[in-house]
């Protein structure tokens, strides 16, 4: 029987042919982190769609918290669950029925006076104001005692000398107040620019809890995370590629062996 020499060279993967490259499991798990990917991505889209309103804020009411032209995400709230420090949007007929931004400072109940040493004086307490212009007083106009109705809010806006707010609104019939029910959202952040989230009122926590901040965090990580995982699974498949045209080369600039 005539000798014959015959070559045996390694299998290649990741080469030029059509078929699915990298490894099976990886194709799934690629498939996974892309599928799971989307229901975040598209979940936490859908759920801020639902939790938040949008608002373009057109005055400097409420300067320097928000400013003239910023945007805004405003958490929809039943009325009865704001809270003393609460930025909110609001409409009332009084006030020409257009949406507007202000902070509440008292609620149905409270007495409410300005200004002493410079602040704010709700239910006899000094309210220590951090969000207002530093150097600004707390305001400028002052207004006499006024004794909050039940179910209805007195609200100032943080540019206390300029704001069309319940001061300006002290010789209608309700004392410049709003029923809780004319609250259509509470403000969580600013947008645009990204400002971020609202601080915190805690000048305001001696007179009772203060409202907790909505779930625009998780929202956004959601959305993020989402993101993260459509984007590395989709890039599965070309790594992959690359790596297995890399490992082609490799081998063969490698002499077969010959057996």
């Amino acid at each position: 029987m005539g000798g014959e020499s015959m070559t045996h060279t390694a299998p290649r993967s990741g080469g030029t042919g059509s078929g699915p490259v990298g490894s099976r499991t990886g194709q799934r798990l690629s498939g996974l982190a892309v599928a799971l990917g989307l229901v975040l991505f598209l979940g936490g889209f859908a759920w801020g769609a639902v939790v938040y309103l949008p608002y373009t804020v057109p005055t400097s009411s409420m300067t320097p918290t928000i400013d003239a032209g910023d945007r805004v995400l405003a958490q929809r709230v039943d009325g009865a669950d704001v809270r003393r420090g609460d930025v909110v949007v609001f409409k009332d007929a009084t006030w020409g029925n257009a949406p507007m931004v202000k902070r509440v400072v008292a609620v149905g109940g409270d007495t409410v006076s300005c200004c002493q040493d410079g602040k704010l004086k709700v239910n006899g307490e000094e309210i220590d104001e951090p969000y207002l212009a530093e150097g600004t007083p707390a305001e400028i106009t002052g207004f006499p005692t006024v004794k909050v109705p039940k179910g209805r809010l007195f609200l100032l806006g943080d540019e206390r000398g300029s704001s069309m707010d319940s001061t300006a609104h002290l010789t209608d019939a309700a004392s410049g107040t709003v029923a809780r029910g004319a609250v259509d959202a509470r403000v969580d952040a600013v947008v645009w620019p990204m400002n971020g989230m609202l601080a915190r009122p805690t000048g305001f926590e001696a007179l009772g809890a203060l409202s907790s901040p909505g779930p625009l965090r998780t929202i956004t990580v959601l959305v993020i995370a989402g993101a993260v995982l459509v984007l590395g699974g989709g890039a599965y498949g070309p790594v992959a590629k690359r790596a297995g045209a890399a490992r082609a080369r490799r081998a063969s600039a490698e002499p077969a062996g010959v057996r």
